[in-house]
């Protein structure tokens, strides 16, 4: 039986589909870092998937986005959670008043995804939405950390595709098709790659090993389980 007495909170649904691999991603952190086996060596898990009003083609209205997130993560602390895993890049533009609307300990997914970069100075990518790359939390970052951020605007319109196509039906062919061509232009420019879309899950195993491939919701994930077992 599993003696650790924390229930764990996941706030999920602003991108809907990325819901369940999130959740197997912290699965597979709990059998990686503790070796969970059994049925009742997992953590109890409170997931709420939260619909929220984003859109990729169009203005998001951010206090009407703010409020739907602080329902969903006030619920969640309601209900007892120790921690509150939110795998979702778009959101923690709002993280610091996310944070400040509950007591239970919110993790920071731009701060553990940046905290997995090579040590070494390395030309990295961005892919993610544009509300997310325009919002700009994680160029900063990267820069701070001694990196140069390589991107070209064309990129970001292949990218928008993508994701739409994965969002309209994960399943299309087309979307892996299109991930490919994206990937053999960025593959001469840059060392690395931070996905910080959970959507690109769909495509993110077809990258050549020869590109770091840094991604947010795996990083979430090591540091949700870490801090479980403190």
């Amino acid at each position: 039986m599993n003696p650790i007495n924390k229930i764990l909170g996941i706030l999920d649904g602003m991108e809907p589909r990325s819901t369940t691999p999130f959740l197997e991603l912290v699965l597979d952190e709990c059998q990686s870092q503790y070796n969970a086996v059994l049925d009742e060596e997992f953590p109890e898990i409170i997931l709420y998937s939260l619909p929220t009003p984003f859109y990729l083609d169009r203005d998001i209205d951010h206090q009407l986005m703010q409020k739907t997130i602080v329902k969903g993560l006030q619920k969640l602390e309601a209900n007892g959670v120790h921690s509150i895993a939110m795998p979702c890049n778009s959101a923690h533009i709002y993280i610091d008043s996310l944070q400040n609307s509950i007591d239970t300990k919110l993790f920071n997914m731009v701060e553990e995804t940046l905290n997995e970069l090579p040590m070494k100075q390395t030309r990295t990518t961005l892919f993610a939405t544009s509300t997310t790359y325009d919002a700009q939390i994680y160029q900063k970052g990267l820069e701070e950390k001694g990196h140069v951020f390589i991107f070209e605007p064309a990129w970001q319109l292949e990218l928008n595709t993508i994701i739409a196509g994965i969002k309209k039906d994960k399943t299309n062919p087309q979307n892996q098709l299109l991930w490919e061509q994206l990937i053999h232009k960025v593959k001469p420019k840059v060392e690395a790659i931070l996905i910080a879309c959970t959507d690109l899950n769909a495509v993110i195993q077809s990258v050549p090993n020869e590109i770091i491939l840094i991604d947010s919701s795996k990083s979430l994930a090591k540091a949700f389980i870490k801090d479980y077992l403190k």
